[in-house]
């Protein structure tokens, strides 16, 4: 699979904005795929942030499994607060509790002077880890827009939710990824504008990880056994049905189903990175 790289011009410009805006929130929430922590997080914004106290938000942590929870140990152990979210599926309690720890002492200083602005959060991260879900959920509304594909948000927008304000903005990639195999995870989980990717290469990606780390889960879904990945999606598309005429494999649909179920879920909960990974 050739390199990854992924950084068009509006990031640079949100880049920008961030750093413009930064003064005006108290705190910033960083969004992390569950599936994919290590890989989806981004260093440009924890530096951006400076003094700012920041929260790690795993988010989709209904479709990771107990590797994320060790990935957010590793967390911890560097000082990192965190906490584990399904935005998707209403679990804003945790989320809350783990946002009003992070500005006590902000809260408790507005309380000393009078103010009653409301305290401001900033919510970043990289595409499609589920932002404007959060926001969405935090503010019992629809109010930032959502898809299952990176680039929905390009603009900045303030959201009321009760005493706060949060700032969405779009998503952020790092100008370089450096480090190809976790840009290949984010491909893989939908981080990266496919329109820039070649499925085949995404699939076949797709298939070699998960036959290092979840060989059970093809057999499950696709009744295919580990192998080399190009013989693996050809018995997919046997399995399924999707051939041509004349016998011959239609590799596209494979492709596209096998991308799809792992996005969606229905392989299973999984989490590509693992805690050995470590990029602290």
């Amino acid at each position: 699979m050739k390199n990854v790289q992924w950084y068009p011009g509006h990031m640079a410009k949100a880049m920008r904005m961030l750093e413009e805006n930064l003064s005006l929130v108290d705190a910033a929430l960083f969004v992390l795929d569950a599936r994919a922590p290590l890989s989806s997080y981004n260093p440009r914004l924890e530096r951006l942030a400076k003094d700012k106290p920041v929260l790690f938000v795993f988010n989709k942590r209904d479709l990771a499994d107990a590797k994320t929870e060790e990935i957010g140990e590793a967390f911890k152990a560097k000082g990192k607060k965190v906490v584990f979210l399904s935005a998707v599926k209403g679990q804003a309690r945790p989320l809350l509790n783990a946002m009003t720890e992070l500005v006590k002492e902000k809260a408790e200083l507005l309380k000393n002077r009078g103010s009653s602005r409301p305290l401001r959060f900033m919510v970043a991260g990289i595409p499609n880890t589920g932002k404007s879900s959060l926001i969405n959920l935090l503010s019992g509304g629809k109010k930032a827009a959502t898809g299952d594909k990176a680039g929905v948000t390009r603009n900045k927008q303030w959201v009321r939710c009760a005493d706060m304000e949060l700032l969405d903005s779009p998503g952020l990639m790092p100008p370089s990824l450096e480090n190809q195999t976790f840009a290949k995870r984010l491909a893989a989980l939908g981080s990266v504008n496919d329109d820039i990717l070649a499925f085949d290469e995404i699939a076949l990606f797709i298939l070699e990880e998960l036959g290092k780390g979840y060989p059970e889960r093809l057999e499950e879904r696709y009744g295919i056994e580990t192998g080399e990945p190009l013989a693996m999606l050809e018995s997919l598309c046997k399995s399924r049905g999707f051939l041509l005429r004349g016998g011959d494999f239609d590799y596209e649909r494979g492709e596209r189903a096998l991308i799809d179920d792992l996005r969606k879920g229905r392989l299973g909960p999984v989490t590509l990175d693992s805690c050995g990974e470590a990029i602290f």
